[in-house]
């Protein structure tokens, strides 16, 4: 059986691509579990320091593996939110939250689930001739893997419900102004353009790239006040520490700093 998901190294970058070309990179049971694994291990390892998403073939992912979890609806409710609904939130949650920056690759159709991991992750880059859907309306349940939640906090409420609501697709370009994507890149370039992002981000410091990115995350879902007192807490984690010390110092003296 082939791998689910495929890992390479690139430098201090971990390339991470869903491997079921033949399915659009259908999000199985399997391929979910792949890839908290994956993420895991990539945690674990301090050597990694930024990951790549991206699909296998003309892909990022159509979604949620229909048969499958249509199967786990059948036979009940309880089931089907324990098997289908509660893994993909788990997953998109964990790369929402993920300490090490997630930049998506969005190499073709983002539909259903493929979409939702778009909107979970902290970076994406998509080729011109990207898809994107909430095509869950249409088979007659609502997104599941945070949809419903992550879309109108990028996009705002009713850009949002046009999409969920109906169905439709749209591409690269609409959803690089709803906020969905983050850069829109030639399909040669988009490889080199996600390497190139993460490059910049892990020059610097990671336990500081950490502490932004869990400010923003959870600061997103906090009134302002609240906000505020987690980014001073996430800035007094660091404060004292060798990064931020060489970080200043390397500023007064002009030079590149040097984070060991």
């Amino acid at each position: 059986m082939p791998e689910l998901v495929l890992m390479e190294t690139k430098g201090n970058v971990a390339v991470l691509t869903l491997n079921r070309p033949e399915k659009l990179n259908a999000l199985n049971y399997a391929l979910n579990d792949r890839l908290l694994a994956l993420l895991d291990r990539i945690e674990g390892d301090p050597a990694l320091r930024a990951v790549v998403l991206t699909g296998a073939g003309r892909a990022f992912s159509a979604g949620g593996d229909i048969p499958e979890f249509a199967a786990s609806i059948r036979a009940g409710g309880d089931l089907a939110s324990r098997e289908f609904v509660a893994r993909g939130q788990r997953l998109t949650a964990r790369l929402e939250a993920f300490p090490k920056p997630v930049i998506v690759a969005v190499n073709g159709l983002a539909y259903g689930g493929g979409c939702e991991i778009t909107e979970a992750a902290h970076l994406a880059v998509a080729v011109t001739t990207a898809r994107f859907a909430k095509p869950e309306v249409r088979i007659g349940i609502p997104p599941t893997f945070g949809g419903t939640q992550r879309l109108p906090r990028l996009a705002g409420r009713k850009r949002a419900l046009e999409h969920l609501l109906t169905g439709d697709s749209f591409g690269a370009e609409q959803a690089l102004a709803m906020g969905l994507i983050s850069r829109v890149v030639s399909p040669g370039d988009l490889m080199p353009a996600a390497l190139t992002l993460a490059a910049a981000i892990t020059r610097n410091a990671p336990p500081v790239v950490a502490r932004i990115i869990a400010a923003v995350t959870r600061g997103l879902n906090l009134p302002i006040a609240e906000g505020l007192a987690l980014e001073g807490d996430q800035f007094a984690r660091v404060a004292g520490s060798a990064d931020t010390a060489e970080g200043l110092a390397a500023w007064l003296e002009r030079r590149e700093p040097d984070w060991g």
